[in-house]
């Protein structure tokens, strides 16, 4: 559920975001592994802030929202 909140969220303010799907990429999954030490989605990325999970308050922060 957090990650349908987290597009939902971004496509209400008109924010484009790229959707990958880690369970059929293993290079991302490979890749998230690496950026967060963890399998845990969403995982946002505001330039170089990582977010993991949705969390609202810092999303509207960081996009100046």
């Amino acid at each position: 559920m957090p990650c349908k909140l987290a597009k939902e969220f971004l496509s209400s303010k008109g924010i484009a975001f790229q959707d990958i799907n880690v369970s059929e990429d293993a290079e991302a999954r490979q890749e998230l592994i690496q950026k967060t030490g963890q399998l845990a989605v969403p995982v946002i990325t505001v330039d170089d802030e990582v977010i993991v999970g949705f969390d609202r308050g810092r999303l509207e922060r960081l996009l100046g929202l």
